[in-house]
């Protein structure tokens, strides 16, 4: 049974919930900057790149996608909202968002089985307002 057979089975049984912001969920962890820069250089400050972490912080990452399934969550995001070049320009971290989206993507898909049999994983995608806006 492919994922979207699950998807479409479990979706006509019942209402299946998702995630809640990932961001709120870091906020509790109180990282400085050099947690989020971890071992990147990029020259700005990333204090506060959420997306980042899934590179430097896979364990956070981890802990707050478990802590969505355990809250009984049928569907979990992947931390990438501003996982896009347009947004990781503010970071300097352009070059990285290839691999934040496939690391993230990583840790969320490992939950699938280890958590539930149905538990599904959809990739995040925000908009990078502040660029638009200006």
């Amino acid at each position: 049974m492919s994922r979207a057979d699950i998807f479409r089975a479990e979706a006509a049984k019942r209402i299946l919930l998702t995630d809640g912001a990932f961001g709120t969920m870091i906020q509790g962890y109180s990282l400085d900057e050099a947690a989020y820069r971890g071992q990147y250089d990029t020259g700005f400050d990333q204090k506060g790149n959420n997306d980042l972490l899934a590179l430097t912080r896979p364990d956070i990452i981890d802990a707050v996608t478990r802590a969505y399934f355990k809250a009984g969550s049928d569907i979990v995001s992947t931390n990438t909202f501003n996982a896009n070049t347009i947004s990781q320009a503010d970071y300097g971290a352009e070059h990285l968002v290839r691999d934040m989206n496939l690391a993230a993507a990583r840790i969320a898909s490992a939950m699938i089985g280890f958590i539930a049999a149905a538990a599904l994983v959809t990739g995040a995608l925000g908009v990078a307002i502040g660029r638009i806006i200006s």
